[in-house]
This record gives structure tokens, sequence and C-alpha cells, in this order.
């Protein structure tokens, strides 16, 4: 299949596609006689891993690591990353991948807290592992009530822009 009908298989576009292929995640692909792109159903279950493992976190350089072993997570479902597959054997990428984000959840979680602080809403617990319940909805009332306005109701004066250039009377002709 040509390359626009592969993106839409893979639900990405063409452009992405030529991005894999040139930073390694994709092998170069068979060509036409007129020098056209060719996918099979293959490269397409390669995208759409490309694409879930980059949707986990993981970063370009972390998939390019395991890219000859891609075809082991052929499939929407990913096997456990203990399991025979691209993590373990690249030395624990994941690994490193999933410690990176706690310590990003960690830092993020201090500053929603020191936020929080200054706001006075309650604070978070500070584990990443932990479970975060919803923040609370604000109050609303049920129904708005407005004060009588101590002065009469005035229309505001509506500026305009002044004109880039001088305005000039037409020329009328008759």
């Amino acid at each position: 299949m040509r390359i626009g009908d592969a993106a839409a298989a893979a639900g990405t576009t063409p452009r992405a596609l030529r991005f894999y292929e040139q930073r390694g995640l994709l092998p170069p692909p068979a060509r036409t006689s007129s020098g056209q792109r060719r996918y099979d159903p293959a490269d397409v279950a390669r995208v759409r891993t490309i694409r879930r493992l980059l949707s986990l976190g993981l970063t370009i350089e972390d998939v390019r690591g395991c890219a000859d072993r891609l075809h082991l997570l052929d499939g929407d479902e990913l096997p456990p990353y203990d399991g025979p597959a691209c993590a373990q054997s690249t030395g624990g990428t994941a690994r490193r991948r999933l410690a990176a984000l706690d310590t990003e959840i960690t830092r993020l979680l201090a500053l929603r807290n020191r936020l929080a602080a200054e706001i006075g809403v309650p604070p978070r617990d500070t584990d990443p592992g932990a479970a975060h319940p919803a923040p609370p909805e604000p109050h609303r009332p049920s129904r708005t009530v407005r004060a009588a306005p101590s002065e009469p109701h005035r229309p505001s004066r509506t500026v305009r822009a002044a004109p880039s250039e001088p305005h000039r009377p037409r020329k009328v002709t008759r």
C-alpha cells in the first residue's frame, strides 16, 4: 500500500512514517519503479507498535534501542516488560523510563502542593505510586443573586482604534 494508505491504517500521517524511517525506527520500505514507498501490513503493525511505545512515554531514542525487536510487540496488547521483549533485552529501557517518570511526577506533585497551599486547597500525597483522588469541585450556588446596583446602569462607551491612514473625503463626480 502507498504511504497515505499505510499512514491512515496505522492512525498517523505520511510525515510521521518518513520521520520514523529517518530516525531508524522503521526500515526503508520497498519502492515502486517510480520511487514511491510501498508498505505491507507488517510495516503498519510496526508503526502502531512504535506509536504505542511513544504514547507510553518512551522516547525516540528508547524505541530506537529496541527497533530490531519491535516485532515481538506487534498488536495493540503489549507483553509485560518483564517478559522477553524490547525492554528486557535493552537493559531495562522501560524500567529506566519509568523511574524518570516517577521522578517527574514527584517534582510536579511538589509544585502542585506549593500552588495548592497558596490558594488554600488541600495538598496531595507526593508518593508517585499512591492513588490520587479527583480534586474537589468548587462550590457553586444553586442560583445567582445579584445585589441592586448602587448607580443606574450607563451604557459603556465604544472605543474604536484609530485608522491607519487619515480619513480623506471621497471625490464625488457627476
